[in-house]
This record gives C-alpha cells, structure tokens and sequence, in this order.
C-alpha cells in the first residue's frame, strides 16, 4: 500500500514539476510577444473566450524533429496552443499560434494539434477560430511541415460550409501560414502587427530588386482595400475579439442549425418616411445606400464586411424582427453603383456564405448596368462577374430583393431578380427597370428619326420622356409579375419583415449532384 501511495505521490510531484515547466515557458513567450507589441497565444485566447471556459488541449504535446539542432529545444506545446472554450456562452474550438517558439512556423506536432481542434470542430458542429502569427513552414522538418499544411488545408476544406470559420491575423504570417485564413469566411487583421504574403521582402528584394516594407506588402490596409482578403480590420486585438464575437452573433453554430435570433426590440411595423424623398429626382444625382439600410435595419444596426474593397457594393449583416440577414446592396455613391469584377466576386463570395449557413439575404438594387471598359473585359468580366449570377441563382435561403431605382440590362437579371429565384421582389416608384437607360435606348432606336427632326433636341426629349413612361417604370415588370408590387418607400421594413416570417418555412429540392461548377 505504502509503495501505491508513493508511485501515486511521485506522479504527481512529476505532473506538478510539468506544469511549473509549462508556466515558466508561457511566462517567457508572454515576455517576447510583450517586447514586439503582441499578446502571447494563450493570453490571446483567453482575452478572446469567456472568462474561465477555456479547456487546454495536448499542452504536453512535443515535436519529434532531431536534426539541423532540433533536439535540444523541445518546448511544450510546440508553438501552438489549442482546445475549446465559450463566446458569449456558445461553444468556439480555437487554436492559436506561438511567434515565440520557431516563429509560430508550422511542423508535424504544431499541424497535428491544429487538425485535432478542427476535427472537434466538426464533429461537435462548432465554429473554428484561428489567431494566425506564423512565419510559414518549419525549415528544420522539412517535408513534414509541408505534409501537415496539406492535413490543414483538407480540413478548412471539410469545414468550409460545415461550421463557421474565422481567422484572426494579428502577427506576420508568410508562405503556407496564408492559404489555411485565405480558405476560412471570415478573415479579420490587426493593424500594425497582422501580414500576409506568400514572399517576405527579402526574398522580394532577391529576386526582383523591389524594396518593400512587410506593413506595405501585406499589411491590414493593403489586404482591406486593395486585394479584399481582409473582411475586417481592427486597430488592436480588444477590438479584433470585439469584431469577432459581432460576427459570431450573426451565425450558426454549423450549417443545420439556424442563426441566433434575439428578441425583437425594434417595431416590426415600423415605418421609415425618410425614404419617401431619398432617391434625388435626377437619375443621375446619387445618394448613400447605407441611409436605406439604416432606416430598414433593426435599430439601423449593421455590420460591414469588406467595406473598403470593391464599395461599390456593400455586403454585411443587420437584423429584421430580431433574426440575422445578410444584406448586398449596389452604392450609387461610388461608381454609380455598377458591377464590375471585384463587386462581382465580393458580393458572390457573400452570398454563398449565406446560403451555406441559412442566413436569409436582403437585396437592394441601384445598378446602371456592368462596368463598361477594355480593362473590365480583358480582365474577364464575362467569366468572373458570372460568379454572381451564379451566386443568387444556387442559393437557397430566402431572398427578397428591393428595386429602389435603377435597374437595368444584364445587371438586373443578376441582382437576384425573380427570373434566378427570387423569392419576392418589391420596387419602389423611382424604380426603372429596362434594358438600358431612356437616354441610351432613344439613341440607339431612334438614331435616323433623331437626324431627320427638325428640332432633334426637343424630339429626342420627348422620346425619352415616352420611353421612361412605357419602359423604364416598375409598372411594366409589375404587370408581368416580375416584381410583387410597388410600394411606398416608407412601407419596406414591414413588407420584408411579414415575407421573412413567411419564408421561415422555405424548402426547396434541388436536383441530385455532386455539386455545381461555379465559373471559377
């Protein structure tokens, strides 16, 4: 008995000299992030999750490497702290990435708990929360550092559609450590301290002689307004986790269940007379799209998502009657509110995302038309701006789209209009809804009867005032049944907010398939 009671006494002596190891080693990587700026790994995830619900996993976890020096550092954990914990009470797994161990690289230890956490994420049917700080692949493994970023990118693979998955970027991450965010929803960078580029600036300066900064390479505001891959930016990592837990209230906990609606505090039958003398009288003047999501929104609360790339379309999430929507929306106040490529693929990416976890989507529509120019084409407009189309026509969920003026050629049809599978379309009486504008049309049909007339500018006026009156009003479309009805702008919220309800119901059975082939 006395020898039971000592083997159980050294065990414990052993587990208790462990975890002093493991504290003084977090200790010392807390002091390396501190001295860059940066909050540890484990600080981070416990600045992130609900006070006291985090559960650790493999803290004990080393890497197995001997070679180029290896095997004298073999620190617990092996550059990664991972496991599952709550947010606002619902659980999250998480992982979170160690710069002061081997600079966050990536080896066969550090994947195997990564693909751990993921596969928790998926059986649980949880959302997956990465805190990216890495400088790529662990030189010193070698192929195993490849190998275990192949085991994470089929996982975000697996994931994508299943749970939610958020990356946040709050250090340098290079190389392969960019592709597993790239594949996630949502990606969020902190300012200052979050980069991704697949080449540093040395290898840069190398190879092409280009002097760059990291922060000018690949920093928040580069990948915010410039390449689109940052859906979010955050001044510091409070306001990342901020932002993190606002989209959380937008979403499933996986692709079954529904989104997290609150208790209805705004009036369902609110009206908004502001809207009544929103659209200016001149078709050509603009106005802020974001003024109708203010008024129509619950609360005019509303969550942006990639608010500086491509503004002439804004994607994000509000609430109606307490439940998440997902809002796409053309802004005349920038381009006049015309698709080009990179409004195409924002918006595309959006709307799948919504599809896949059941968030109802709201479309507001000002749109002359496609971005005409040379550059538009030979970058492919046709191939990458049919990404939207493809978008609205494959979605599921419910989709009411509202016509607050122009709305015409191709770009119609694409803002999810009735013909694609609209479930109920609205317009307002400034809507115009044709092939081309008035002015453009009378000039095309009426070109010889505009060089005869005697007075060819006042014929082409009245040309155009009987084109708008016989075509370019919501009343024809309406006649057809194309668009439900025309109402007061006043009376949109309660209109959409009754359809909602409705739709609450929806089913649709689609034909047996594999999956489709979204021209990529």
């Amino acid at each position: 008995m006395a020898r039971m009671t000592n083997a159980t006494s050294g065990r414990a002596a052993r587990l208790a000299a462990l975890r002093a190891e493991l504290d003084a080693q977090q200790i010392a990587a807390a002091d390396k992030q501190a001295a860059r700026g940066k909050r540890s790994a484990r600080d981070r995830v416990l600045a992130l999750l609900d006070p006291g619900s985090f559960t650790e996993l493999d803290p004990f976890k080393r890497h197995r490497a001997h070679d180029l020096g290896m095997a004298r550092s073999r620190p617990w954990g092996d550059g990664v702290v991972t496991g599952w914990g709550h947010i606002d009470e619902r659980p999250v797994a998480v992982f979170s990435q160690d710069f002061s161990v081997f600079g966050g690289s990536l080896g066969e230890a550090f994947a195997e708990k990564i693909v751990k956490v993921m596969d928790l994420a998926e059986r649980m049917g949880i959302p997956i929360i990465g805190i990216n700080d890495s400088a790529g692949a662990r030189i010193q493994e070698g192929v195993e550092g490849l190998a275990g970023y192949g085991e994470v990118f089929h996982r975000n693979v697996r994931l994508s559609g299943v749970v939610p998955q958020i990356s946040i970027v709050a250090g340098p991450c290079a190389g392969g450590a960019v592709y597993s965010p790239a594949m996630t929803d949502f990606v969020l960078m902190v300012e200052g301290i979050g980069q991704m580029f697949i080449t540093g600036p040395d290898v840069i300066k190398t190879v092409t002689g280009e002097d760059v900064t990291m922060e000018a390479l690949g920093g928040a505001a580069v990948h915010h307004a410039r390449t689109g891959a940052a859906h979010l930016v955050a001044p510091d990592e409070d306001a990342a986790n901020d932002l993190v837990r606002a989209l959380l209230g937008f979403l499933p906990a996986n692709n079954l269940d529904d989104p997290p609606p609150l208790s209805p505090t705004d009036d369902p039958d609110r009206e908004a007379p502001e809207l009544d003398t929103l659209v200016p009288d001149r078709a050509t003047r603009p106005y802020d799209m974001h003024d109708v999501l203010t008024a129509i929104l619950d609360h005019g609360e509303f969550l942006e998502t990639q608010a500086a790339y491509a503004p002439n379309i804004i994607c994000g999430f509000g609430r109606m009657d307490g439940r998440p929507v997902g809002v796409v929306a053309n802004q005349p106040n920038v381009l006049a509110g015309t698709l080009d490529i990179a409004a195409s693929e924002k918006a595309a990416r959006f709307v799948r995302t919504c599809d896949a976890f059941n968030i109802p989507l709201l479309v507001f529509v000002d749109v002359p038309g496609f971005l005409p120019g040379a550059s538009q084409e030979h970058e492919g407009i046709i191939r990458r701006g049919s990404k939207l189309l493809y978008a609205f026509a494959e979605a599921t969920v419910p989709k009411l789209t509202v016509i607050t003026r122009k709305a015409y050629g191709g770009a119609y049809v694409v803002m999810n209009s009735k013909h694609i599978g609209a479930d109920a379309n609205l317009a307002w009486p400034t809507a115009e809804i044709a092939v081309m504008g008035p002015d453009a049309a009378v000039g095309l049909i009426f070109r010889r009867d505009l060089i005869e007339a005697p007075d060819p500018a006042a014929r082409r006026r009245e040309l155009i005032a009987d084109y708008e009156e016989r075509f370019a009003s919501p009343y024809q479309a309406a006649s057809r049944g194309y668009v439900d009805d025309v109402i007061e702008p006043r009376q949109t919220r309660p209109w959409l907010i009754r359809m909602l309800r409705l739709a609450r119901s929806k089913r649709v059975a689609s034909p047996p398939r594999k999956h489709g082939n979204i021209p990529l």
